[in-house]
């Protein structure tokens, strides 16, 4: 038996969590008898759960059930591999395969908040020097994680994301909409977008766009950000928060651009989900994004606000170029799948026996 640490059931979804949902989707279809997922009681995917046959264990939730909860099951239940899908494990159990999928809170530890900084310098470098091996999700965050908590000699793997089924062409009629998909913190960068779009409309280019941003904001993890109070009274940004598949797959059909200008990315699934949705991409030249969008993007200066609004605006003008991306990026999206990075996570157990 091999048990998975299902906390992610009580999250909303994002990258990680849907990583982790899909991943174990599939590990569930493969090999249905080998896996158990085990989940805390404040579970909010209910039919992700039901599918999974999650078992509720413990009485206490959060970090505390993963600190508390989950080891004491374990070790009461033989000490059986652990895998954990989600950044972290429990620290008192040696049993453990931790895939992290970056390390934003290492860069960026001024933009998070204090409680969540400290509990994540203290807790990810230890869960990963305990990992049997570290797994993340590009080339780019393991040479990344590798390099500063030097771990040259340590076994490492790439998992990689991919997209889930639903994402897909619709073919509906473009607005005029520029979209991004990002939760609203400072590396993801959505306000040198904002203020590259609002430079274009100055210059009286793409008066009838729409800036539409989908993305949920954790003032628990996330610290104060200024994107709001830049962006305020204007009509022409529109900020959506969360929202389900069913409604960003409608949103992605009908955009005529996506734009992800981060600073920093561990993978990056929306410029995929974009892609396959028919809607070509402008994304930023940096950390793992060119790994994951190949030549099916449109790259950018995530530092250069000019840089960003030329590259929006060649890309809604030059119609040859859109086309070309749309091709490209349906072709790039058949790179990652779901069932081959679940085989490979099978490989992987099988191999540390």
């Amino acid at each position: 038996m091999i048990c998975i640490n299902s906390r992610f059931l009580t999250q909303k979804i994002t990258g990680s969590q849907r990583f982790a949902i899909e991943i174990s989707k599939q590990l569930k279809k493969l090999q249905p008898d080998r896996f158990i997922f085990v989940a805390p009681k404040n579970i909010i995917q209910k039919e992700i759960a039901k599918d999974l046959d999650a078992k509720i264990i413990g009485f206490n939730t959060g970090h505390i059930w993963e600190q508390l909860d989950l080891p004491l099951y374990l070790k009461k239940n033989g000490i059986p591999l652990l895998l954990n899908l989600v950044n972290t494990a429990p620290l008192f159990y040696n049993n453990n395969i931790v895939i992290v999928h970056d390390i934003s809170w290492y860069h960026f530890p001024r933009y998070f908040s204090k409680k969540f900084y400290w509990w994540y310098k203290f807790l990810i470098p230890k869960n990963i020097k305990k990992s049997k091996i570290l797994l993340s999700v590009s080339r780019f965050s393991i040479n990344d994680i590798t390099k500063n908590f030097n771990l040259s000699d340590k076994r490492n793997d790439i998992i990689y994301n991919a997209v889930s089924e639903k994402f897909k062409f619709l073919n509906l009629n473009r607005e005029r909409i520029i979209m991004s998909v990002a939760s609203l913190h400072y590396y993801k960068n959505i306000l040198s977008l904002i203020k590259a779009f609002i430079r274009l409309k100055t210059n009286n280019k793409f008066p009838e766009y729409r800036l539409v941003l989908v993305g949920g904001y954790n003032n628990k993890v996330f610290a104060e950000t200024e994107i709001f109070e830049y962006s305020k009274d204007r009509q022409d940004v529109v900020f959506l928060g969360y929202v389900d598949d069913d409604k960003l797959v409608e949103i992605y059909n009908k955009a005529s651009l996506f734009v992800l200008p981060s600073f920093f990315e561990g993978f990056g699934i929306p410029p995929l989900e974009a892609m396959a949705c028919g809607c070509p991409c402008v994304v930023s030249n940096t950390a793992s994004l060119p790994e994951v969008c190949g030549d099916a993007a449109y790259y950018v200066n995530p530092y250069d606000v000019e840089d960003i609004a030329r590259g929006i605006e060649k890309v809604l003008t030059d119609e040859n170029l859109r086309q070309d991306l749309i091709k490209k990026g349906f072709e790039n999206i058949k790179r990652f799948s779901w069932e081959k990075s679940a085989r490979k996570i099978i490989e992987i157990l099988n191999q540390i026996g």
